[in-house]
């Protein structure tokens, strides 16, 4: 089992804490890691674009000129694509993007990247997040404590201080348990989750 130092707010090393290996010690899957990642970016569109094709813009009915003698191209109808106004030759229409990965695919993908993560010492365990009030700068000033700029902070059900405060950090993100993804976890330079908040992780998918 893997084991990672656990440290308080003001950035000591205070206590190890050991890993459960089949959560955070798994063999790293790339190829479920990046159909997760897809899958996610994929489902996140919207799918509302449309344009219009040559058969759905206005006009165009009459032949523009006659077809022989005026030294011009034969020209069928003025929405043509090549004229101005005219439709699109292959307009997008509104779809679906969804892509769909089964559960057990899914637990796998967000394993690997947690492993991952862990692997590269690039998962930090944290004591507690819990603050008496919502100031930015004390969550700051925790991260600075970390030596960590751009990281997904998966949080406890008892750091709702610690999240409101986080929300005017660009550079971080704050996830509960439930709420983690496979996408944050790489986007992140730095995983930071509470010493709870691992064991939760722990619990739900081992």
């Amino acid at each position: 089992m893997a084991n990672v130092s656990v440290y308080n707010k003001e950035g000591k090393e205070i206590d190890t804490l050991e890993l459960n290996d089949a959560v955070f010690g798994v063999e790293v899957n790339e190829h479920l890691v990046h159909m997760a990642v897809v899958a996610q970016l994929a489902n996140n569109r919207q799918g509302t674009q449309k344009a219009k094709t040559r058969s759905e813009v206005s006009g165009g009915g009459r032949k523009p000129w006659r077809q022989k003698g005026t030294g011009h191209a034969r020209q069928g109808s003025t929405r043509a694509p090549q004229w101005t106004g005219g439709g699109m030759v292959f307009a997008p229409t509104p779809r679906d993007y969804t892509i769909r990965l089964n559960k057990k695919e899914k637990r796998a993908a967000l394993k690997s990247a947690l492993t991952s993560r862990v692997n590269e010492n690039k998962f930090i365990v944290v004591d507690s997040l819990s603050f008496d009030e919502i100031k930015t700068k004390n969550f700051k000033a925790v991260m600075d404590n970390l030596k960590v700029s751009k990281a997904l902070v998966v949080l406890d059900e008892e750091s709702t201080n610690a999240a409101i405060s986080a929300k005017n950090i660009p550079t971080v993100k704050t996830a509960r348990v439930n709420t983690i993804n496979v996408y944050d976890i790489l986007k992140y330079n730095t995983v930071v989750a509470t010493k709870a908040a691992v064991a939760s992780i722990e619990e739900v998918y081992a």
